[in-house]
């Protein structure tokens, strides 16, 4: 079938784009920028913004399946910002869909929306929606995903996936910002570090989305409904940072960070960046020492049950990949 994928140049809209490319799919992407890696991995390129309905409409058209992966990121900017990529263009996105006769969206989300700042311990989808955000990215991505799901509908089935941390060879978010803090001695664990936290490698978040758009229809149980996706593996949370250090040949941290102090420090240099007007990131914030001293793991029976979401790589498995990796090619200085 012919689909499209926004956001095909990032780190799992490009996977996602390979494999449906594999799976002898027609794949188009839509992406800001000029990316030769799409047409090199034998997918369409389209450019264009998500405010930009025309230029969507144009990528979207004929398609019978849109993946919006794509998203603005991050734990700091303007809110402005955050609200125009994720909430607007997913709408623009909806719009278009529904414009040129897409039959089904899958939407890639993230299990954010649901963190009000506490541990989460196998929470399941009838956890609701948090209520208060420490930053944009959590919030709009709640806004797109509940238009995503209010969106359901006889012509227009969709579903939400919410892929906790994905990493992997590639990952240009999550390992790259470890390896440098770790590099710089300015790496800490926050909390006690036993708290369980899962995550996802790259290839069990791309069969996910595979398996939601097989499964979708608006007849599906999976229509109109939100998933949580991870490995099924939660570990303490100085394991797992250690485990990534271990591939990649640092050394293990042990340096800890009282959760309070974090927070703090991190609503301290908020204010500082805010107050001096920088744009680039602080080195802590309030929700990156949420998300660093707090449990988060998931109960996947509903994705499993009404997707067949299966991890097709084990954590070990993920862990030997990333060390073949960073033997062959390095890892960004």
């Amino acid at each position: 079938m012919r689909v499209l994928v926004t956001g095909g140049a990032g780190f799992l809209g490009h996977a996602l784009l390979r494999a449906l490319v594999a799976q002898g799919h027609e794949v188009r992407s839509f992406s800001r920028g000029e990316h030769p890696e799409i047409a090199a991995a034998g997918g369409q390129p389209f450019r264009g913004d998500l405010a930009d309905v025309a230029a969507l409409t144009q990528a979207a058209a004929g398609c019978e399946t849109v993946f919006h992966v794509a998203a603005r990121v991050g734990g700091w900017g303007a809110a402005s910002a955050y609200h125009r990529t994720n909430v607007l263009g997913t709408r623009h996105v909806i719009e278009v869909c529904r414009a040129v006769g897409v039959g089904r969206l899958v939407f890639t989300s993230t299990p954010s929306v649901v963190h009000a700042g506490g541990d989460i311990e196998g929470g399941d989808e009838s956890l609701p929606y948090a209520t208060h955000f420490n930053a944009s990215y959590p919030e709009t991505k709640a806004a797109a995903e509940k238009l995503v799901l209010a969106a359901n509908g006889p012509d227009l089935a969709t579903v939400a996936l919410r892929p906790h941390l994905v990493w992997g060879p590639g990952d240009p978010q999550l390992l790259p910002r470890l390896v440098a803090r770790a590099r710089a001695g300015r790496l800490r664990i926050i909390g006690d570090g036993r708290k369980l936290v899962d995550t996802t490698y790259i290839e069990n978040a791309v069969a996910a989305h595979l398996a939601a758009a097989d499964r979708l229809s608006p007849q599906a149980p999976c229509a109109g409904r939100p998933y949580f996706i991870a490995q099924g593996e939660p570990m303490p949370s100085e394991d797992l940072l250690n485990s990534f250090l271990r591939a990649v040949d640092l050394p293990p941290e042990t340096r800890k960070v009282p959760a309070p102090v974090a927070w703090w420090a991190g609503a301290l240099a908020e204010l500082c960046f805010h107050l001096l007007r920088r744009k680039e990131e602080p080195p802590l914030t309030r929700f990156a020492a949420e998300q660093l001293s707090t449990a988060h793991w998931y109960d996947l029976g509903a994705a499993k049950r009404d997707l067949g979401y299966e991890p097709v790589v084990s954590m070990e498995q993920g862990l030997m990949r990333l060390r073949e990796s960073f033997l062959e090619e390095g890892f960004p200085a």
